[in-house]
């Protein structure tokens, strides 16, 4: 099978990508995949979950597919949007907390007062840094489907996990999310430019995907990339444009120029410094590497 074809049988879900209020096409690919699951138990989970409907992935389960919902807010002025938005009906469970990876505030505690079904049909977890550990933490529920949002500046090949802190927003690497997903008995089904996909194991097979590896079923070719020069030029290029890469969440551009360590005039091969460059270097480093004497 040539790597074309199989990568769009691996991908086959991600045409079923549509928006309702999602941000990427999460839910037409939710939709899909919760058709294929054998029985359903009608409860989803979703933090943060904002307002409730803004880049939400369980709002139209709720109103359209007569889903309950937990749904769990951390910021008071969001919560009270989220509580016009979902509370008027009484069938849903709205929690004003953050969900942490602790014995005290990990989502099995939170959702352990709310009288949930152990596999409910999907957990969707979106906090812009400790995503990883928050899903790690959970032990006690076995959700069928999983989307969990990644850092989307980090190519297929990175290992990334930001420190286990509150306050930090760095995020993780689909690579190790994909990790997490295995030893917890998830494989990766589908991927967005923002989130990742996952189903519980036993129900792999019924979506058909031949080779779900992330390799195939993730394009990085637009990540940026960072490298470096025999003359310790530092390289930054993103897709096919070079020279820049992009901070994206706040609209910046980081230039090559902003991060040479070498002033211009000591970007050579070493072993190509003139003596009075070799002296430069001393006095800039403080040592006699990198050439040979």
């Amino acid at each position: 099978m040539l790597l074309k074809d199989l990568q769009e049988q691996s991908r086959w879900l991600s045409r079923h990508a549509a928006n309702v209020t999602s941000q990427c096409g999460e839910d037409g690919i939710i939709a899909k995949a919760l058709s294929l699951l054998p029985e359903r138990t009608s409860w989803c989970v979703e933090f943060g979950a904002w307002d409730g409907k803004f880049a939400s992935n369980t709002c139209e389960l709720i109103l359209s597919q007569n889903y309950r919902a937990v749904l769990i807010e951390a910021d008071p002025t969001k919560f009270r949007d989220l509580e016009r938005q979902h509370g008027v009906s009484g069938r849903n469970v709205l929690i004003n907390a953050i969900v942490g990876f602790s014995k005290s505030d990990s989502l099995d505690v939170l959702l352990s007062r709310c009288g949930i079904p152990k596999n409910f049909d999907l957990l969707s977890i979106d906090i812009d840094g400790n995503d990883y550990y928050a899903w790690e933490a959970v032990e006690n529920y076995r959700p069928k489907l999983v989307v969990i949002e990644f850092n989307p500046t980090l190519a297929n090949s990175a290992h990334f996990v930001q420190e286990k802190k509150s306050g930090i927003t760095q995020g993780a690497s689909p690579a190790s999310l994909v990790e997490l997903g295995r030893r917890k008995g998830y494989e990766l089904i589908a991927v967005t430019s923002i989130n990742l996909l996952f189903v519980a194991s036993e129900y792999f097979a019924a979506f058909g995907i031949p080779d779900n590896s992330l390799a195939l079923m993730r394009d990085d070719s637009d990540i940026p990339r960072i490298f470096v020069g025999y003359d310790g030029h530092v390289f930054l290029a993103q897709g096919e444009r070079s020279g820049f890469i992009s901070l994206p969440w706040h609209g910046l551009k980081l230039k090559e120029r902003e991060v040479q360590r070498l002033p211009d005039r000591l970007q050579k091969y070493p072993d190509d410094y003139t003596p009075a460059e070799r002296r430069s270097f001393r006095l800039k480093f403080g040592f006699k590497h990198p050439w040979r004497d």
